[in-house]
């Protein structure tokens, strides 16, 4: 069934009022009619189950036929913190990433980073990831979109380190930690009054240099593999994001 998220306000005591891409999206491409029925959600303590009762002047009216439990997200909440790579592939790390469970992104500069940042651009960029984030949410019936942050320098990032409860940093060592036995510990002792926060560290095409390696871990970041094979820079996130939530039983771990 079609999901669309929309603000808090939107939300009435009985209805819904839906408006601008969304409720074009629902008149015109899913030829939206009364009766019809979709779930809406605010992305923070409401969800239901709606029913169209008008569409006019672009707006969307859906009754609510009843309020649906917010059950599908992630116990654990990862944010991925990824090292601005070429191309579009940052878009793929934000959908599949999306689909997976990540709660949120961080794209960052360091060391080997190749694109040359530029705050005008990135200001469009970030729009568009946004709106990927949110659509990858709908898809994958998620309750809440992930948000995607404004980037930052490799120092601001460290100094984040202090607001996760783990922090693990993607990169190869030779008879390095694996990730799962870094997770072993974690999982051990993950708080039961709240939702566990950890930051996942991916770097760039190049990879991380053994500075910021240094650095990270002195920030308080455990340094993680993730297998004998060499993962490319937007395949590593998925990987990662993957395994903390089998180990943390989200998929059947633990």
């Amino acid at each position: 069934m079609q999901r669309y998220f929309v603000s808090p306000e939107q939300f009435k005591e009985n209805t819904v009022d839906i408006s601008g891409e969304d409720a074009r999206h629902i008149s015109k491409v899913m030829r939206g009619k009364s009766g019809d029925q979709f779930i809406v959600s605010d992305g923070v303590s409401r969800e239901a189950l709606v029913e169209i009762a008008s569409i006019e002047s672009g707006t969307v009216t859906a009754a609510i036929v009843r309020p649906l439990e917010m059950t599908h997200e992630p116990a654990v909440k990862v944010t991925i913190a990824q090292s601005l790579p070429k191309g579009d592939k940052m878009e793929t790390v934000i959908q599949k990433c999306t689909e997976i469970g990540a709660v949120s992104f961080v794209p960052f500069i360091s060391e080997r980073t190749i694109v040359q940042y530029d705050a005008k651009k990135e200001s469009k960029r970030l729009e568009r990831w946004n709106k990927i984030a949110k659509e990858a949410a709908e898809q994958s019936h998620r309750n809440t979109v992930p948000r995607v942050a404004q980037p930052l320098g490799w120092k601001q990032l460290l100094a984040t380190f202090r607001n996760y409860d783990a922090v693990y940093f993607c990169y190869e060592k030779e008879e390095g930690l694996q990730l799962r036995d870094a997770l072993k510990p974690f999982i051990g002792v993950m708080p039961a009054d709240r939702s566990p926060r950890v930051l996942l560290l991916v770097g760039p095409e190049g990879g991380f240099s053994e500075e910021e390696c240094r650095q990270a871990e002195e920030a308080g970041a455990a340094s993680v593999g993730l297998g004998k094979r060499i993962l490319r820079c937007e395949t590593a996130g998925m990987v990662a994001l993957a395994c903390i939530l089998y180990e943390s039983g989200e998929m059947g771990g633990v």
